[in-house]
């Protein structure tokens, strides 16, 4: 095969890297003709699933939510950081453009959540939305099965907790405005950086930062709770804007903020490491020194407590940093609990009210 000069059009991964479970790798090689060759525009395929259930549980102490809902696998966003690009390695695909090109949809969701949420044994907590992969990408527009979800979720008086990059989340706002000011929905707006060229090459097919600072003050506005997430802050390109996203945000109508510094989990590692050669070579050195030194040496440490927030004088420094900002910009690191007594299910098609 020739060997590709650029890397592909509007994709953040410069590699499809054969998963860990693969027993084969793949590379791409010079054929020897010495042609000037440009990889092709990569178009994104979605194939359906049909899960028997929806909701997933965990048992991480490192989150506040034991219940979430992915209605799409992989993710067309293509956020060269994701840290849920080596879950597709789970389905025989690479994490690298594979992840953000060929997606799995999964359109009876609302129908199988309905089913589990009308289960005589189910007990209600929040369910999050939108923490593995965004359930606001590019093909929610057509597929709608988030919208599906909500309505679900508001039929039932169910709390929900949503992140998100994309703007078309305003598109729910009516369901969202009404679950939001009933104490029964809140949602995380992800901005990483301001600066627009960086998040242009970070995160390709997401709305630029001002975009997402529009979708915080159009949801507040509609009286949704919403958090500003800076995450993930990579240290030696994006640490420097912290007050300045705060306050930002804080400015377009949010009410609370978090942050966690960039982690990189199995293959996402050498996809992030190949990436910042590309666009960031003079900042190499820097960045990944700082994540070493956040992570005992090591690039990426997976234990539970470090994981999320990194260990040491840099991880310390940047939590500071972080919390002063916050109380400088008279936002909330934590918000009230969401509603669960409000929880009801409702009369399903064809049951007849109960005489009394």
């Amino acid at each position: 095969m020739a060997f590709p000069t650029s890397k592909p059009p509007g994709r953040a991964a410069l590699s499809n890297v054969a998963g860990r479970f693969e027993r084969q790798g793949r590379e791409a090689v010079d054929d020897g003709w010495n042609l000037v060759e440009d990889r092709p525009m990569l178009r994104t395929e979605v194939t359906d699933e049909r899960p028997r259930r929806i909701i997933t549980r965990n048992t991480s102490p490192d989150i506040s939510f034991d219940r979430s809902i992915n209605p799409y696998r992989g993710c067309e966003h293509g956020c060269i950081y994701c840290f849920a690009r080596p879950t597709h390695a789970y389905l025989g695909l690479s994490p690298g453009l594979d992840f953000e090109t060929r997606l799995v949809a999964r359109p009876d969701a609302p129908q199988v959540l309905e089913a589990e949420l009308r289960r005589p044994s189910y007990r209600c907590d929040v369910i999050a939305i939108g923490t593995n992969t965004d359930a606001y990408q590019p093909i929610e527009k057509d597929r709608r099965v988030m919208r599906g979800v909500l309505d679900v979720l508001q039929r039932f008086r169910h709390p929900v907790g949503i992140v998100t990059k994309g703007s078309l989340i305003e598109r729910d706002a009516d369901i969202l405005s009404e679950m939001g000011q009933a104490g029964l929905a809140r949602v995380g707006v992800s901005v990483t950086t301001l600066q627009a060229d960086v998040a242009r090459k970070m995160e390709p097919r997401v709305p630029p930062p001002a975009r997402r600072l529009r979708t915080i003050e159009r949801l507040s506005n509609a009286g949704v709770p919403v958090r500003v997430m800076v995450s993930p802050i990579v240290p030696g390109l994006t640490d420097h804007e912290i007050d300045a996203i705060v306050s930002a945000a804080r400015d377009a109508g949010a009410v609370a903020a978090s942050m966690i510094p960039l982690r990189l989990p199995l293959e996402v590692s050498q996809l992030w490491q190949d990436w910042l050669a590309e666009h960031y070579p003079e900042r190499v050195g820097r960045v990944m020194s700082k994540l070493r030194d956040m992570h005992g040496g090591k690039e990426y440490d997976a234990e539970f407590g470090k994981r999320m927030r990194g260990e040491g004088i840099w991880a310390d420094l940047l939590q500071q940093r972080f919390s002063r900002a916050v109380r400088a910009a008279g936002l909330a690191e934590n918000l009230p609990p969401l509603r669960c007594d409000l929880f009801e299910v409702p009369l399903a098609e064809g049951d007849q009210l109960a005489l009394f």
